[in-house]
């Protein structure tokens, strides 16, 4: 898997390409931004959120389970200096959903892979690549 993000003009604004898609990725007005596109943090929260509900989404059509309505709600809190980074999933299910069932999908929403990665063990490794531009 791979993201590039390239500069976009002037200001913060980047068109982020994955696979055969672009995002326009920018920061809020308030702090320099155009407001363009959801910031870097916004799209952590919004990568958590699919993950789950897609996660449980295939679980249960597995199952043979008709969910009809999912959503997931994630509000993100990202850390101060020294503490934990706070993640808060909300799933959404029908209310006629069985309890086990909504139990067993609370369980996988946790097993997704960005849910994964955000709880395991993380490695970076970053390199530069002089570029020369053309006048």
């Amino acid at each position: 898997m791979r993201a590039t993000a390239r500069r976009d003009g002037t200001g913060f604004r980047h068109t982020v390409q994955v696979g055969d898609h672009q995002v326009t990725v920018d920061e809020p007005v308030a702090i320099g931004g155009d407001g363009t596109g959801p910031d870097p943090q916004e799209l952590l929260a919004a990568s958590l959120a699919a993950c789950s509900a897609i996660t449980m989404e295939m679980y249960a059509e597995r199952k043979g389970w008709d969910l009809g309505y999912l959503e997931v709600s994630v509000e993100y809190s990202p850390p101060d200096r020294g503490c934990m980074t706070k993640f808060e999933l909300v799933l959404r299910l029908p209310d006629d959903l069985p309890d086990e069932h909504a139990e067993r999908l609370r369980a996988i929403a946790a097993k997704c892979p960005v849910h994964r990665v955000l709880d395991g063990d993380v490695m970076f490794q970053e390199r530069i690549e002089r570029v020369h531009l053309a006048a």
